[in-house]
């Protein structure tokens, strides 16, 4: 990697020192800033190829940092990855919606994952020839997402529930569920399935072998749930180590290989999750009752308009299986300034005991209101979906 230079900001001496020897040893040109302003005054005068920074900074928040980054144009197309101190998964989803193009936790496996990074940025550069990468499968399959603006809307378990019905109401199909919750999943528990293969294990194999017929072959198919399933990242410590850039890879081999590909995003809105939505053929925003899920889901509605998403692709939908207090249909369609196309009715006990048991709630309660509402939605969604899709 001679000639490339890294800017490395952090603010603690003993990594700053680490990192530095580290790269200096792969013949990087190393620059070194212990503070925010520093490492900001930095990137602008010289300009690297590369920033690695702790967004943990003490004199500037990490999301001003790459705020101030971003928004200039010496630095708005630098690469950037943040190495964090911070585990949280909230410190990922602010440096992924504020514009990192990799993010790492400082952990025992950080420098292997670190140098994984840079040999892709920049082997190529170091060989005369080098092979193409695989090529892109033509989009073909029905992409539909599930999203919120909010976590305990009850959206991994809808998305599963309608999966089901789906299968049921198009039975020749082929039909793929994918959690990509971030930094953990939660389907693969829900439907009863506890094998080793998730998303984190699929994303670190290489991609030439990720083809359409390795997930036909190799994904599971949950007993009663029907559909195939590509189980989420297990733990937040995995799932920090998943690249942006992979799971779009897969997705897009999936879409060649199913006739449905069902998408669980939950409230993973990020630079990672947006070009998923927007190629979606719908979009299925779950929303609870109280007031402060419906303000958020407003702002995620905002946002996806500016992001060019067209809103008539939203297919709201009103959960009221947890819980019967809250804003109605009406007051909730009022704030959102978004029709809600389908509500699920109140469900008791009924509800978190299907899911405990691992079990379709239309299987478990076959003549519930709810059963004969997922299936009526359940086929709504895929004449939605197939109309814009043909589009």
């Amino acid at each position: 990697m001679v000639g490339k230079s890294i800017l490395i900001v952090d603010h603690n001496p003993s990594s700053r020192v680490f990192l530095a020897r580290h790269l200096r040893s792969k013949e990087f040109k190393v620059i070194e800033a212990p503070t925010g302003k520093d490492g900001l005054i930095a990137a602008w005068r010289d300009q690297p190829d590369l920033i690695l920074f702790d967004p943990t900074l003490p004199d500037v928040p990490g999301k001003e940092f790459l705020q101030k980054l971003r928004g200039d144009p010496r630095t708005k197309a630098t690469f950037l990855i943040a190495l964090s101190s911070d585990p949280g998964p909230a410190c990922r989803e602010t440096c992924i919606i504020g514009g990192v193009n990799e993010y790492l936790v400082k952990s025992s496996g950080a420098i292997l994952a670190l140098d994984e990074i840079l040999d892709r940025i920049y082997a190529a550069e170091e060989i005369h020839e080098s092979p193409p990468p695989p090529p892109v499968p033509e989009k073909s399959g029905t992409l539909i997402v599930f999203l919120s603006g909010k976590g305990g809307t009850g959206t991994s378990s809808l998305c599963a529930n309608f999966a089901m019905n789906i299968q049921q109401a198009q039975p020749e199909s082929h039909i793929i569920v994918a959690d990509l919750v971030l930094p953990i999943g939660s389907i693969g528990q829900i439907v009863g399935n506890h094998g080793s293969l998730n998303l984190v294990t699929v994303a670190n194999l290489p991609s030439e072998q990720t083809n359409t017929e390795y997930f036909r072959k190799n994904l599971p198919i949950p007993e009663l749930w029907k559909f195939q399933l590509l189980a989420g990242s297990p733990d937040p410590q995995q799932g920090n180590t998943v690249r942006g850039e992979r799971i779009n890879q897969i997705v897009d081999v999936l879409l060649s290989a199913y006739d449905f590909i069902i998408l669980d995003i939950g409230r993973s809105l990020s630079r990672i999750s947006l070009p998923l939505i927007q190629k979606a053929d719908l979009i299925v925003l779950v929303v609870s009752t109280d007031q402060s899920t419906i303000q958020l889901t407003k702002t995620v509605c905002e946002y996806l308009q500016t992001q060019g998403i067209d809103s008539q692709k939203i297919f709201a939908v009103l959960n009221r299986a947890v819980g019967l207090e809250g804003l109605t249909k009406t007051e909730a369609e009022a704030i959102m300034g978004l029709p809600i196309k389908t509500t699920m009715p109140y469900m008791g006990s009924n509800f978190t005991l299907a899911n405990n048991l691992n079990q379709p709630i239309t299987i478990k309660y076959p003549t519930d209101t709810a059963s004969i509402i997922l299936k009526g939605t359940a086929e709504d969604m895929v004449k939605l979906a197939k109309r814009f899709q043909a589009r």
